[in-house]
């Protein structure tokens, strides 16, 4: 796998920070170069406000920023469609602590391709589903 993976984290970002519950609502989004199978970059890139119905401006700043993968613990149907139609493939990230583990689960192939199964309604509140958000 060559790419830059985007994961929203909580702050202050990098491999050991938390995952955000919400791509929309995150405190910022570390981006992880991996090349052949391996991290050869990590940086972090501050989020933008995520106004209701506003789903698509945060898509487009990551595919602006050059991300081709997204990880993510939630988000809503109209914002993964943008991201299909960005071209920028998204995977569930559900359950996975850091942000370290997560690149390494999706390096070693071990993290689904987001679906509708996992989106959610909107608004950060995750408590409905049962899958740790």
């Amino acid at each position: 796998m060559n790419a830059t993976v985007a994961v929203p984290s909580n702050h202050p970002g990098g491999l050991e920070a938390g995952l955000g519950p919400h791509f929309g609502h995150c405190d910022l989004y570390t981006l992880v170069r991996v090349e052949d199978g391996q991290i050869t970059d990590v940086s972090v890139l501050p989020s933008i406000p995520h106004q209701q119905g506003g789903c698509m401006a945060p898509v487009q700043y990551l595919a602006g920023h050059g991300v081709q993968v997204l990880i993510a613990g939630g988000m809503g149907m109209r914002p993964l469609m943008g991201f299909m139609q960005a071209g920028i493939q998204v995977f569930y990230g559900g359950g996975m602590s850091t942000v370290g583990e997560a690149v390494q689960a999706l390096v070693e192939g071990r993290l689904p391709q987001f679906s509708q199964e996992y989106t959610c309604g909107g608004g950060g509140g995750h408590a409905q589903g049962a899958r740790g958000w």
